[in-house]
């Protein structure tokens, strides 16, 4: 559900990883060189940043780095629309791949949370979840203020497009027309497409679009899949229809992405 440890214990970060976990990771002293799908990151004294469920990650070194790494699972954060609100607005946990750096103001307080987080789950004392949960809010709260301090426009999506893209993101295998997906959220395509142009400037179809792009990326890059493995791990029952989606969206055939970007 949550947990912390020390980035300098976080030893599974060092292999090329994705959980179905969000992760935030807090450097307090030296920096740390971090890699999320294909673009690379540095953290320096008082960084913090986020890591969507399901992206590959890994750390290049970990040593001659203090901070800490949490991570939970969408269940345990999301108490109420509220909550879906907050993890995703300004982008903290960004569905679009758009991962960035923050550089935190307000660095004590932000590290007495994560060392009352720790003490908690330790400990255990009564109600320590609702308390984990509360200081996990402030994180994310502090988080954003750092975000808006820095020149960010506010970001504050619908709840109900945040449950739309992260029900995409849970069901690619079974590659859901929009009509189903407005089905299973209880909605209408009409209401989908609203709120994707509003909060997003684009159709709920280029969304859907977007989001498989950029999982067959993952499958490519990370898991090595062919091209036919690619394509039926995404509920795509011909690989040739597949390829040409692909490049369509990106300009380049499964082959030569993986030939580009393979690490």
């Amino acid at each position: 559900m949550i947990s912390i440890k020390k980035i300098n214990e976080a030893i599974e970060l060092t292999l090329p990883r994705r959980v179905k976990k969000y992760l935030i990771i807090f450097v307090t002293s030296g920096s740390l060189q971090i890699k999320i799908d294909d673009k690379d990151f540095t953290l320096h004294a008082n960084d913090i940043i986020t890591i969507t469920s399901g992206q590959f990650h890994f750390v290049k070194s970990i040593q001659n780095v203090k901070g800490f790494v949490l991570d939970f699972t969408y269940h345990f954060f999301i108490k109420d629309d509220a909550d879906v609100e907050l993890i995703f607005q300004n982008g903290l946990f960004c569905h679009f791949d758009l991962n960035e750096i923050n550089k935190i103001s307000n660095n004590k307080i932000v590290e007495n949370y994560f060392r009352e987080i720790s003490q908690e789950l330790v400990i255990q004392p009564f109600q320590y979840h609702t308390s984990v949960h509360c200081k996990l809010k402030l994180i994310l709260i502090e988080t954003n203020r750092a975000r808006i301090e820095s020149g960010y426009e506010i970001w504050k999506p619908d709840a109900l497009f945040l449950k739309f893209l992260e029900f995409v993101r849970a069901n690619f295998d079974n590659n859901l027309q929009l009509c189903e997906i407005a089905n299973k959220l209880k909605t209408t395509e009409l209401k989908l497409n609203e709120l994707s142009k509003k909060f997003a400037g684009k159709t709920a179809q280029n969304i859907i679009y977007g989001l498989i792009t950029s999982e067959a990326q993952r499958l490519l890059i990370y898991e090595n899949l062919n091209v036919k493995e690619t394509a039926f791990r995404l509920g795509f029952n011909d690989p040739f229809y597949f390829s040409n989606f692909f490049k369509k969206q990106t300009k380049l055939s499964p082959q030569n992405y993986q030939k580009k970007f393979h690490i």
